[in-house]
């Protein structure tokens, strides 16, 4: 099978960490990910399945805060109290991003950054213990 008749699989920030767990395809092919644990699937990241099928990862869009600022230190600051909090953060040189949650948002607010809420795909960080798979298998 080439990548013209691939699967694809939309998943949130939380299911791409799962190892082992049941999907649904987007077109609602029963999909079984059984892959090392520790990782962690990334949109655009390509599985195989034992049958040869191929299985796209789409980051699929989530309630998020995207977070702003006028200049770097405010920006830094804001990631080190959220940092302190051990809150999933996706990192740029832009923005910070993170799940939706109304109290962090309220602490945010009060640090001089730009908070907006949005639906986005969010990509965290892994980790410094996580490792990043790049391939496995899925059972699809």
């Amino acid at each position: 099978m080439g990548i013209d008749s691939a699967v694809t699989l939309s998943l949130t920030a939380v299911e791409r960490m799962k190892s082992r767990h049941r999907f649904k395809g987007d077109r609602g092919e029963d999909i079984y990910l059984h892959l090392p644990r520790g990782g962690m699937l990334r949109g655009g990241d390509w599985l195989e399945a034992e049958d040869g099928t191929l299985v796209q990862v789409v980051a699929k869009p989530e309630a998020v805060l995207t977070v702003t600022a006028e200049n770097a230190l405010a920006l830094l600051r804001a990631t080190y109290h959220l940092g302190n909090r051990h809150v999933p953060l996706e990192l740029t040189p832009a923005y910070v991003r993170l799940e939706a949650d109304s109290v962090l948002e309220r602490m945010l607010r009060q640090l001089d950054v730009v908070v907006t809420p949005e639906m986005a795909p969010f990509e965290p960080e892994a980790g410094a213990y996580r490792s990043h798979p790049g391939h496995g298998h899925s059972d699809a």
